[in-house]
């Protein structure tokens, strides 16, 4: 499993890179993670609905190939793409669902933060507010797009949407929850629980 560092970057170069990746890539391809903070913007998946979207101002409002709703990705978010060839890995999309959401479970327990998912509303959600947001694609048997968790970033955004669709839904972050660390050196936390949920044995590092 290799693992690139992008930094921050703006939202459709780095969406357009992960269509062509999955577009191109062949039955040998070695799976990716993609680690990643975006410019302020929002997202509405293939299902969203502008309703969701109550006052962006000048955020860019970008409708994107991924499920799920609206949501808002900015600097101070940890986003993780995961560009899985989940056929190879005999993985289906909602055993894939359920292991992402329980490494960043796995995660947030480290700092003794107790966090659940929901089978009804994909996500990790702390005392009934959102640390965690996720959506996928598959095409040809391989995902992309990812998850995002809030680790020390400006959370007033979230006011301007209804977050994934639900009206009044609460989110929260790991600054907010005592958790002092950088969204790099959670990533690397992060990315340890991916591996070992998915059945990786060895992640390689690449700075893009």
């Amino acid at each position: 499993m290799q693992v690139r560092v992008w930094g921050v970057q703006d939202y459709v170069p780095v969406w357009q890179q992960m269509q062509a990746f999955t577009q191109n890539r062949g039955e040998n391809t070695p799976d990716e993670i993609w680690v990643v903070q975006h410019s302020p913007v929002f997202t509405l998946g293939r299902n969203g609905k502008m309703e969701h979207v109550l006052a962006p101002g000048a955020i860019p409002v970008i409708p994107i190939d991924r499920g799920g709703q609206v949501t808002y990705h900015g600097p101070g978010q940890l986003v993780v793409y995961l560009l899985l060839d989940i056929r190879r890995k005999a993985l289906g999309v909602r055993e894939l669902v359920m292991q992402i959401e329980q490494s960043v479970i796995d995660l947030l327990a480290h700092y003794g933060i107790a966090a659940a998912g929901d089978r009804d509303a994909p996500g990790v959600y702390v005392q009934g507010c959102k640390i965690a947001a996720l959506g996928l694609r598959v095409a040809k048997g391989c995902t992309y797009h990812g998850l995002s968790l809030n680790v020390d970033m400006d959370l007033e955004p979230f006011q301007r949407i209804n977050p994934c669709g639900y009206a009044g839904l609460q989110v929260t972050q790991c600054k907010d929850l005592g958790v002092g660390q950088t969204p790099m050196e959670l990533a690397g936390e992060l990315c340890g629980y991916l591996a070992t949920r998915l059945q990786y044995t060895v992640l390689d590092w690449r700075q893009d």
